[in-house]
């Protein structure tokens, strides 16, 4: 287990093996899947197990542990509240990166997800060569809309959802696009 960012109250951490359950519980929240598939697990147990982890563990070959998808855990207590990402499209530019987080309900409203992401985009811009963070969300997720916010980003277009996501709450209204430059981080 390899830690990959401490905040004031966070350690972010990337995912193991023996991470499955984490995420299968998290998923498993139909208030955290709202925005994403309208409240049900995005994907079985076992695909969990058998693709999205040997998946997250090969990202971080292939990005030399810059990037990824990260654990995130308080400090304090060593409670899992959820995880972020900071990276880059598949095939996409290193210095282009996506800023992402989906947290456990109990972790909602304890300034996790600005705290998390603000760290991230830190470390993006200061560390490691990024000179765009972007991020998505569907019109209806004020929180997420919110966070995206405090860290300094703005929206610079409507998205449309995606296809897979149109039986969700809200999707006909689309959803926007965020970022921030190294730039605009610079004068934050």
């Amino acid at each position: 287990m390899s830690d990959y960012l401490e905040s004031e109250r966070l350690v972010l951490r990337q995912f193991t093996a023996q991470d499955a359950d984490l995420l299968i519980e998290l998923d498993s929240d139909p208030a955290v899947m709202r925005f994403l598939t309208g409240g049900a697990p995005s994907m079985s147990d076992d695909a969990v197990r058998d693709q999205l982890i040997p998946g997250l563990l090969a990202a971080y070959e292939r990005w030399e542990g810059r990037f990824g998808l990260f654990a995130g855990h308080e400090k304090e207590t060593g409670d899992f509240v959820g995880w972020f990402c900071l990276r880059p499209e598949r095939n996409g530019p290193l210095d282009e990166v996506e800023l992402g987080y989906r947290l456990r309900r109990a972790a909602w409203g304890k300034g996790y997800a600005t705290e998390g992401s603000t760290a991230l985009v830190d470390k993006g811009f200061a560390e490691l060569g990024v000179n765009v963070v972007w991020g998505e969300t569907m019109a209806l997720n004020l929180s997420s809309q919110r966070v995206m916010e405090k860290v300094g980003m703005s929206v610079v277009r409507e998205v449309p959802t995606p296809e897979d996501m149109m039986g969700v709450e809200g999707a006909e209204r689309g959803g926007f696009r965020y970022e921030i430059t190294r730039e605009q981080w610079a004068r934050h």
